[in-house]
């Protein structure tokens, strides 16, 4: 069994969530993560968890929507307020420097806010960064005992170690099929430290490009890591599988 510890199935916008997740469960994944990216998937994340034994959601404010500010935050914090049933993390929450599509002082102050909203309610973290480690790191270490996973990691070597200092986890999806300059980066990985994760429905691995990624697919990414590290498909499963249940408790 895998988990596909990041999707976006959820979301209104995505045109078969009942089938996704069916055929997610007949294709041996048999658990999804649902994460919210603002405050209307983050609510409509809850409900599909709730309404879905097998999903579980996280709350989050991508840091593409900073510019919505405290107020937002705030009602992330009432949804757990009311419940933190089939709540299992915050997320997806970060810096994003490639695209600047919020201040980067606006991210900051977002992601401080997330982050303490995390260690709150005793969640682990979902972090979406890209181009902006040199900021996230002295962020991250203001925090004690803060957990979590560095969703679709695309960057080097050497940001991977200083994850793995961190004892964070390290989400892999679709991007690893097919980013022909990160296999080096991808060998290395431990497999104790590392999610399986889709984000349906962008980034579909080979050999599906072109068509809407879905958690059934993240089979062909745990197909890619195995023989890519040269491990066997059943253990990379086991140990993935005892990541995930350990850090976001399903």
């Amino acid at each position: 069994m895998f988990t596909d510890t990041h999707c976006h199935i959820h979301e209104s916008s995505y045109e078969d969530s009942e089938g996704a997740y069916t055929r997610a469960l007949a294709a041996g994944v048999g658990r999804m993560l649902v994460v919210g990216t603002n405050d209307q998937s983050s609510e409509e994340a809850v409900a599909f968890a709730r309404s879905h034994e097998q999903a579980w959601a996280s709350l989050g404010l991508h840091p593409h929507d900073a510019k919505t500010g405290p107020d937002a935050v705030s009602f992330l914090d009432t949804i757990l307020r009311e419940s933190t049933d089939r709540i299992v993390a915050i997320g997806e929450i970060g810096l994003d420097y490639f695209y600047d599509n919020s201040p980067r002082e606006m991210q900051i102050d977002l992601l401080h806010a997330q982050i303490e909203l995390a260690q709150s309610y005793n969640l682990p973290v979902i972090f979406h960064v890209r181009e902006a480690f040199a900021d996230f790191w002295p962020i991250f270490d203001q925090y004690k005992g803060l957990r979590g996973v560095l969703h679709s990691f695309t960057d080097n070597v050497s940001n991977m170690e200083q994850a793995l200092s961190r004892d964070l986890l390290i989400g892999i999806n679709g991007i690893a099929t097919f980013a022909k300059d990160r296999q080096e980066v991808y060998r290395v990985i431990p497999s104790t430290n590392m999610l399986l994760e889709t984000d349906a429905p962008y980034l579909t691995p080979t050999p599906h490009r072109g068509k809407v990624n879905e958690p059934a697919f993240t089979t062909y990414v745990a197909q890619h890591i195995a023989n890519l590290q040269s491990i066997n498909l059943q253990e990379l499963s086991r140990v993935t599988e005892r990541n995930a249940t350990h850090l976001f408790s399903i």
